[in-house]
């Protein structure tokens, strides 16, 4: 049976589980008015679609073919559009398709480099960062103009090209070259826009930087470290050159960070040791690590900084975790969600009161409530989802 044949048949299962799951919408639902618009975009990998989740009615939309291979997506800031990345076929170019999020529709597809893999934006939601895997570059898309506008020469692999707050900087996480670039934002080529290289970072993955700009944590996940580096051009460090500040140990095949948002702390999601690690950001300790789950591989914090929501890729289960207590929620207290085979990237709704889990294995999206910490329903998607995106936005 083709996609387009057994969305409707899937859909109709999903509806009458929605039903049984949600009953009358709950009293503590936020109420929206009319021209509010909320939609959670899902790449397939497997189907070359996104699925589009109405936020506001908690039900599929629609589903938008894009390119071949979608692996990451963002949520526009200065447009109501959302970008999806296009790996592509095995050594061909991939693309960014963009979707305009008023109608859902696919409104441009930009050309690529061979195999980009991540997507991150300037603070301004102008430019587009992305890493192309296959090419060894970072492309810079001018998002209005709908074209490239410059390509950086990256490490071998890179995995991520991640924007500081502030704009200056990005974070090149190069992963079979072992190694991190950083580089300075507001050049562009052929200038040398690659102020700095850091060697012995294990298979390098994800990096996140504070709000401050300060300072920039990368996950070594072919080993069991995080590396931090103190960054140039930033008020904490305004003469100081990019300097490498500590290599922590955590647990084996940290393979993602979750920031609190006021920068605290973060939360390395150890893959191959089941646990997470804590980090004082402040001072570069590492507080303890805490059994979580059965491969755990994202991790998300709470609006409020109190909470920690991990997906464990192992098993059909997202673990919560109390910052404030320092220890998992009871699972008698809803610290253990139920939720679909395989679950991995995770995000909130705007406001902070759903959690959608994205189910890789069985090809859904979990709708968890986070006040009650319980699920309210399950949706469908295409086949191999795999990142997820929400943009909320009013209408004129």
């Amino acid at each position: 049976m083709k996609l387009r044949d057994a969305l409707p048949v899937r859909l109709a299962a999903f509806t009458l589980l929605t039903v049984a799951l949600a009953g009358c919408r709950p009293h503590d639902f936020p109420q929206f008015p009319p021209n509010y618009r909320e939609y959670a975009y899902v790449t397939n990998g497997d189907s070359g679609t996104v699925t589009v989740l109405d936020v506001v009615n908690l039900r599929v939309d629609r589903e938008v073919a894009v390119g071949q291979h979608p692996v990451a997506i963002a949520a526009g800031i200065a447009r109501n559009e959302v970008y999806v990345v296009n790996s592509g076929a095995p050594g061909a170019p991939g693309s960014l398709s963009v979707i305009n999020a008023e109608s859902n529709s696919v409104v441009a597809t930009i050309a690529l480099h061979r195999q980009p893999v991540s997507i991150d934006l300037d603070p301004a939601g102008d430019l587009a960062y992305v890493a192309n895997s296959g090419s060894n570059t970072v492309s810079i898309v001018d998002l209005k103009a709908r074209r490239e506008i410059a390509v950086i020469g990256a490490g071998e692999e890179p995995v991520q090209a991640r924007v500081s707050p502030d704009g200056k900087t990005l974070i090149v996480p190069n992963r079979a070259g072992n190694s991190v670039s950083v580089v300075d934002a507001a050049a562009r080529p052929p200038a040398n826009s690659v102020r700095a290289v850091f060697e012995g970072c294990t298979g390098a993955a994800d990096a996140v930087v504070l709000p401050d700009s300060s300072k920039a944590f990368i996950a070594c996940a072919g080993g069991h470290q995080v590396m931090a580096v103190a960054l140039a051009h930033s008020q904490a460090h305004p003469d100081q050159p990019d300097r490498l500040e500590a290599m922590m140990d955590v647990g084996r095949a940290p393979r993602q960070l979750a920031l609190k948002p006021d920068g605290g702390e973060l939360f390395v999601s150890n893959s191959l040791s089941d646990n997470i690690s804590e980090v004082v950001t402040g001072t570069d300790d590492v507080g303890g690590a805490y059994m979580i789950g059965d491969n755990p591989v994202c991790g998300l914090v709470s609006s409020n900084n109190t909470m920690l929501y991990v997906s464990n890729f192992h098993s059909q289960y997202v673990t919560v975790y109390s910052i404030d207590d320092g220890k998992r929620i009871p699972d008698s207290k809803g610290g253990s969600l139920h939720v679909g085979d395989g679950p991995s990237a995770l995000a909130f709704s705007a406001s902070g009161h759903l959690l959608f889990v994205v189910d890789t294995r069985s090809a859904d999206v979990a709708v968890v409530r986070t006040a009650s910490r319980s699920l309210f329903t399950i949706l469908p998607t295409g086949r191999g989802p795999n990142a997820i995106a929400v943009k909320a936005f009013k209408l004129p």
